[in-house]
């Protein structure tokens, strides 16, 4: 099932059975991608809208010297562009970060749940709404954390959301990014990002190496990066498995 992983874990949206046949049934096309692909331009045409099924996929934006600044990372389970069906374009690109499976679901087929499954199309906006909250504690770690507090921040929430995605165990998880892309992720250089990572490595917050991230302690680190999951509406149930990140103390 393609769509087993979608708002798995979030409260108040459970998709009922009939409702995820009906999603599975809207899939047009499922295909592999290459690591670093772009998938979508800023400014293009959409007629569809992308799941991502395995894999990491970012949204980025270039400056004017073509340097990029990414500003969010979709996991698995993510509708990832949900929002371009009302909006018609998007304002970034998106790619992939690593080798990735996607689904593609016709905007076609989103105006005819909007129209026959009101309290489906509910679901999906609450998806494209849980989006717009993770935005908002990205804008908070860039404007009030400092560099270390930055990516404590993002390990923190990328570990809850993998967890929910039944990707992490809240303590160790793969992540198939670089230190460029945190640097990009988290506004900083990568001189800097590097130092950042011993720091964290010597203060046993967490060990990054070869896309492999260790956390010993992970209400500490969440802790170091003021982390608070309530943005991403987790149920109760998983909730208990993730309670080790809960708010810091």
């Amino acid at each position: 099932m393609f769509t087993e992983r979608f708002l798995r874990g979030r409260r108040g949206v459970r998709l009922e059975e009939a409702e995820r046949a009906r999603l599975e049934a809207a899939i047009m096309d499922v295909r592999f991608v290459e690591p670093r692909a772009r998938l979508v331009r800023a400014g293009e045409r959409l007629t569809h809208s992308t799941m991502l099924i395995e894999g990491f996929l970012c949204r980025y934006m270039d400056d004017r010297r073509g340097l990029r600044q990414l500003v969010a990372i979709h996991v698995p389970g993510d509708f990832v562009d949900l929002h371009g069906y009302p909006l018609g374009t998007l304002d970034h690109d998106i790619a992939s970060l690593t080798a990735a499976t996607i689904a593609a679901v016709p905007h076609e087929a989103l105006a005819a749940i909007e129209r026959d499954a009101p309290e489906m199309a509910r679901k999906l906006w609450f998806a494209t709404l849980l989006d717009a909250a993770i935005h908002r504690a990205w804008l908070f770690r860039l404007g009030r954390l400092d560099a270390v507090g930055r990516v404590a921040h993002f390990l923190s929430e990328t570990n809850a959301r993998l967890v929910l995605a039944g990707l992490s165990d809240g303590r160790r998880f793969a992540l198939g990014l670089t230190q460029n892309d945190l640097a990009e992720i988290c506004g900083l250089t990568d001189v800097h990002v590097n130092r950042v990572i011993r720091t964290m490595r010597e203060e046993g917050l967490c060990t990054f190496r070869s896309s492999l991230v260790e956390i010993p302690d992970p209400k500490r680190l969440a802790s170091r990066g003021q982390f608070d999951s309530s943005y991403l509406y987790i149920d109760e149930q998983a909730s208990d498995a993730l309670a080790t990140l809960d708010r810091p103390s």
